[in-house]
């Protein structure tokens, strides 16, 4: 019975997100595994103050451990962020960390197809590659060095604007209000995820373990305290990864990825 146990939440951890027009990618025999996270200063409500304008915040939501997220909560006056893409070629976390070595912060990005090209658009520093949905998700861009959250219901920007930008499916929260309800995406399956808060600030999400399925993610982000305006689903499933050096935290991926966003301080 154990092993039988074991096999199917390995079975449920190794799956990927099974999205429409997304490829399952290679899963590496190698599970993932996350750094712990240190302690630091804490506020009241729980989020721990990492350096200015940075905090960090586990949630569990309906107290169920196997579903807890990593939450990164960035100011972007004070930080930056940058999409960065090797067609092709995709990296580990580790080695994505070796070339981006000052970043606070990287997280996988767009989804992509078997041949490791992004599904989607992205742009780095102004280049764009890809192809912009035209139907479905969102869009995370940075436009004159300002941080946006969009849904095509809600699009207003011209991509020769846009200094960096990366695009991933589907809505999860819109106008603070659950948006996604197909119930029959009830798959469990690690998640990431970004977001924007009522103040501008960016919220970034990473789940270790089993973590959600989309409609029960998008139910449970809207009832929270994390006062999101917008919040779209990333790739997830093997390709979840973060990494933030300055808590020592790492969580490392089933897949290596060919594109990541990362933050830098301004």
């Amino acid at each position: 019975m154990l092993n039988h146990i074991f096999t199917t939440l390995m079975l449920i951890l190794l799956s990927a997100c099974n999205l429409q027009s997304v490829a399952p990618t290679i899963i590496s025999a190698v599970p993932p595994t996350a750094s712990p996270v240190p302690t630091t200063t804490s506020d009241n409500n729980g989020w721990k103050t990492i350096a200015d304008g940075l905090e960090q915040r586990i949630y569990v939501p309906d107290n169920a451990e196997l579903a807890q997220m990593m939450v990164l909560r960035i100011d972007p006056n004070q930080y930056r962020f940058r999409a960065v893409y090797r067609a092709g070629e995709p990296l580990s976390i580790t080695e994505w960390a070796q070339i981006e070595p000052d970043a606070v912060a990287i997280i996988n990005a767009n989804f992509f197809d078997p041949q490791n090209n992004i599904l989607g658009l992205l742009v780095s520093d102004g280049v764009a590659y890809g192809q912009s949905y035209q139907d479905r998700g969102g869009t995370f861009f940075v436009q004159n060095g300002v941080a946006h959250l969009q849904t095509f219901r809600n699009a207003s920007f011209q991509i020769g604007a846009i200094e960096q930008a990366v695009q991933a499916f589907p809505v999860l929260v819109e106008n603070g209000q659950q948006a996604y309800f197909n119930t029959s995406a009830n798959q469990l399956s690690r998640r990431t995820i970004i977001g924007q808060d009522v103040d501008g600030k960016i919220l970034i999400f990473a789940t270790p373990l089993l973590g959600l399925s989309l409609v029960d993610l998008s139910a449970y982000l809207s009832t929270t305290d994390l006062n999101l305006v917008t919040a779209i689903n990333l790739d997830g499933g093997g390709s979840t990864m973060m990494h933030v050096p300055s808590i020592g935290y790492t969580l490392t991926s089933f897949d290596a990825v060919p594109a990541i966003l990362a933050m830098y301080r301004r």
